[in-house]
């Protein structure tokens, strides 16, 4: 079984915002998500109203940044959210990485690791205040929103396997830039990446949930042409490579398929998230598995 969520993360009417959401959902998306970016929609509110618009869709932040929030703050926004949106909410969570938005809400970016630290102390809080019955607002979830936490680096996958209920991994390569953006890692890269984050969970390996983020996805007949247009992507790849890359589906929708297949397979991958602008193409892949 797979599951398909979409990021929205571009301003629009309350009309606009509405339309998309519904959209979303007709097209078969188990979960829309909101980013928590400066220049973008604000995530509680925007989650809100995309409850308000849907009947069957989860709810997710991509990914709320542990560094703009103290905890008990944070949790007001994520036990009222799950609560007025009945228990829909999954709540992503991140160390935050644009030292440009630190910058811009006047809050100190601090190392990785101090970013790191903040982000345990954010998780290890709120999962103690899900669990205190004093805490209020109560979440509809009893034991609070399911927690995803993406990462690459291995103090992030293991604290994620640590803590997490769905682990995320954003494709990016240890080192490599395009852009001033990560570029995309091989095939290889992400399978030893996921090997060491399976070797973490141990005992819970079973239980906790693969999300994979794709930036692009592109249907076409021309899927080699497709690639090759694609190099700013992950340029120290071959276009073979490229091919492989799970943070890259191009090809028609049976070979997008097939790949979403391969990779769960090898890298159990099962949940797919795609950015707004592959709303509509991701829509005509999950049609297949529907």
């Amino acid at each position: 079984m797979f599951r398909f969520g979409v990021v929205l993360h571009e301003p629009a009417t309350r009309r606009a915002w509405v339309e998309k959401c519904r959209r979303a959902e007709s097209l078969g998306y188990d979960t829309i998500a909101v980013a928590d970016h400066l220049g973008m929609p604000a995530p509680f509110p925007s989650l809100l109203l995309a409850a308000e618009a849907t009947e069957r869709v989860r709810l997710s932040t991509h990914m709320l940044n542990a560094g703009f929030y103290r905890p008990a703050l944070a949790y007001r926004d994520v036990a009222s959210t799950d609560l007025l949106t009945e228990g829909r909410l999954e709540l992503g969570i991140g160390a935050g990485h644009a030292q440009a938005e630190f910058e811009a809400a006047g809050l100190p970016y601090g190392s990785g690791g101090e970013r790191v630290d903040a982000l345990e102390r954010m998780v290890a809080e709120l999962r103690r205040m899900f669990a205190d019955p004093a805490a209020l607002p109560r979440p509809a979830q009893p034991s609070g929103p399911p927690i995803m936490i993406a990462g690459r680096g291995n103090r992030l996958l293991r604290f994620a396997a640590r803590e997490a209920d769905i682990i995320g991994f954003n494709g990016a390569a240890a080192g490599a830039h395009t852009g001033g953006l990560p570029a995309f890692a091989s095939r290889a890269e992400m399978a030893e990446r996921v090997d060491y984050a399976r070797a973490a969970l141990g005992e819970r390996a079973g239980a906790v949930e693969f999300n994979s983020t794709v930036p692009a996805v592109v249907i076409t007949n021309d899927r080699r042409g497709a690639l090759e247009r694609l190099a700013h992507h992950a340029p120290q790849l071959s276009v073979e490579e490229r091919g492989e890359v799970p943070s890259l589906l191009v090809g028609t929708r049976e070979q997008i398929a097939d790949q979403l297949r391969a990779n769960r397979d090898r890298l159990g991958f099962s949940y797919i998230t795609v950015m707004e602008n592959s709303l509509e193409p991701m829509g005509q892949v999950i049609e297949l598995f529907r």
